[in-house]
């Protein structure tokens, strides 16, 4: 157990503290707070925890990333990508489930690593994951505002990537942020109500879209590798043909694992529902049935859909913009398109919602054990939401939103969310080593197979991002580090007093 004079970066936070924290792992949450910061309220069921787990997952992953991997990496072999990204999605999700039904708190994967391997790695993963929210969110934003241009003919100087300041996402990041700060049901009501019509949608694109499936679209399923141009070789190249020497080639299996690793990003912010963990009635039931349920609705909707429109349209000819309503309009079906462009709208909408509640957690945490100024993790008295850091993620979302054109870091969310994954593939088998009498109402199966096999799929697939990606990921963590040693390191709660008993 650490105690005061523990100055080093790899000491824990103990298991009993995060739960004094949270109020238990049954669900006492409590009126106070170890910090005068208060606590979260427990309000949400399995159905909400699944709303914003299919929130934030169906969006812009499946209304742009089917047609552009499919035309420039696999194919109809796309399927297969998705299935893929989607089974190394569920050893992640398996091994959430333990470590959050165990200890539900907020802050997710930081937590799990500062109760397993250490504040510094703690660290390093809650920076990470601000990245994949933050930056996660300013991209859908400006997506957001690119779709509501298009279906309703509005100023390009206002709306979509043109415009010198992107008014419509900023917008729709104020307004969302409105509704996060307000309170964590009407996010969950806002939410739930999205994410019913773009299932629906979606359901609608494969039912409807299964009569236009021709054989000869679907053939070859992978079309055979090819030698790409000059210009994917160097940084662009992913890392393990560098690493290996092989030739860029696209298409064949090697292009379905790329498209594996960049359909990746669809899956992410599925860890969402981890950090709503402190807020959750009964999170030892809830919490698994929230993440696995996520995970299985979102692959077979993602496998359906993208079968369907490389069945309709020969893959060299989908859009990469809009490749399912072009898809429909390239058969005729031309009254579906402004249905499904509503459903885009409304899908981005949803993610960029719960990208800013995940976020607010994760700070709330971070405030909580003091690696960031304590004062930002307050929690309102009526509203029961960390309001402060709330504030504070949507301006940057805002601004980054408004400003910055970044699509080229679109990787970075990927490559963020499988470090993560790693991470908590560890901390399972480290828990169950150190804490072996710790209450677990869900185990992996199989472990220590399973959370190995899910952190060595996922170091894989992040060696077929590009070193781009990598070098770009690798200057965010330098600036963490920066930040950690300069503050969080000096400023840590462990630092004033052992975790655990708390003040209850």
């Amino acid at each position: 157990m650490s105690t005061t004079s523990d100055r080093s970066v790899l000491r824990t936070k103990p298991v009993e503290d995060v739960l004094a924290q949270a109020g238990g792992p049954d669900g006492d949450a409590g009126a106070g707070g170890s910090s005068g910061q208060g606590r979260l309220k427990r309000r949400l069921g399995a159905r909400d925890l699944m709303g914003f787990g299919i929130g934030i997952v169906i969006g812009t992953g499946i209304f742009t990333l089917t047609g552009i991997e499919a035309k420039n990496h696999a194919g109809p072999g796309v399927v297969i990508s998705f299935a893929v990204a989607g089974l190394v999605s569920l050893l992640a999700a398996l091994c959430y489930a333990e470590l959050a039904s165990a200890v539900p708190t907020a802050g997710s994967a930081y937590t799990y690593a500062y109760a397993t391997i250490g504040e510094l790695f703690a660290w390093i993963i809650g920076w990470d994951l601000i990245l994949e929210f933050a930056l996660g969110a300013a991209v859908v934003a400006r997506g957001w505002s690119g779709y509501l241009q298009e279906l309703f003919d509005l100023p390009t100087t206002l709306f979509g990537e043109t415009a010198p300041v992107n008014v419509g996402a900023v917008a729709i990041v104020v307004l969302l942020g409105v509704v996060a700060i307000l309170g964590i049901r009407e996010s969950a009501r806002l939410t739930n109500v999205l994410v019913a019509v773009k299932v629906l949608v979606c359901v609608f694109v494969v039912v409807v879209g299964a009569f236009f499936v021709k054989a000869a679209n679907l053939t070859p399923f992978i079309p055979p590798a090819k030698s790409v141009s000059a210009d994917t070789s160097g940084l662009k190249q992913p890392l393990s043909q560098a690493l290996f020497g092989i030739e860029p080639t696209a298409f064949g299996l090697a292009g379905v694992l790329t498209a594996a690793a960049v359909v990746f990003f669809a899956y992410t912010g599925f860890e969402a529902v981890a950090n709503l963990g402190e807020e959750t009635r009964n999170p030892a039931r809830d919490l698994p049935l929230g993440l696995l349920g996520t995970l299985g609705v979102c692959t077979l909707l993602y496998v359906g859909v993208s079968f369907v429109i490389t069945g309709m349209v020969p893959y060299g000819q989908l859009s990469e913009g809009a490749p399912i309503a072009n898809a429909f309009e390239s058969v005729g079906a031309g009254w579906a398109a402004a249905l499904i462009s509503v459903a885009a709208v409304a899908g981005v909408t949803s993610v960029i919602l719960v990208d800013i509640v995940a976020m607010g957690r994760i700070g709330f945490s971070m405030g909580r054990d003091g690696l960031i100024p304590r004062a930002v993790a307050a929690v309102h008295p009526r509203w029961g939401t960390p309001w402060k850091i709330t504030i504070g993620t949507v301006v940057l979302i805002a601004l980054l939103a408004g400003f910055l054109p970044l699509k080229v870091l679109a990787d970075l969310v990927s490559i963020g969310t499988l470090f993560a994954f790693v991470v908590v593939s560890i901390a399972v088998p480290i828990l169950r080593r150190t804490k072996p009498e710790l209450r677990r109402p869900f185990r992996v199966p199989l472990s220590p197979v399973v959370p190995a096999l899910s952190a060595l799929a996922c170091l894989y697939l992040m060696t077929n991002l590009s070193i781009e990606t990598w070098l770009r990921f690798l200057a965010w963590m330098l600036l963490g580090f920066t930040i950690y040693f300069a503050y969080g390191r000096r400023n840590a709660r462990l630092n004033s007093r052992p975790m655990a008993p708390v003040d209850r």
